[in-house]
């Protein structure tokens, strides 16, 4: 299992970041995938996924803000965030995710660390 995200850092609220996940061909090519993302003492949670189809779904406190695709011919999966809020201050990685938004694989990858400031 190979997930490797990249294109976080720190911004100002309000502004936007582009996140990108290469995924191994493996997990890419039959797998719906999702973004995740942990703030510190909490859970992880689901932010967004995509299937192998296009359709996507989003979590409540990101939808209208973020974009979620992918590019199949590279393996990767592209999260785009705007109007960004403190609360979105977290890691973010990307997983294959299953029907009901659970990770399908254990093994995380690297992931990248986004910073909202207010």
């Amino acid at each position: 299992v190979q997930l490797q995200a990249s294109g976080g850092g720190l911004v100002q609220a309000g502004g936007s970041l582009r996140l990108s996940c290469a995924a191994s061909g493996s997990i890419f090519s039959f797998n719906a995938m999702g973004w995740y993302r942990q703030a510190p003492r909490k859970e992880r949670e689901l932010v967004a996924r995509i299937t192998t189809g296009g359709r996507t779904n989003y979590a409540d406190t990101v939808k209208g803000r973020f974009t979620i695709s992918r590019d199949n011919a590279k393996s990767t999966v592209y999260l785009q965030m705007n109007s960004l809020k403190p609360e979105d201050t977290a890691v973010y990685c990307c997983n294959a995710a299953l029907w009901d938004g659970r990770p399908a694989f254990g093994s995380w990858g690297q992931g990248t660390q986004v910073t909202v400031s207010s």
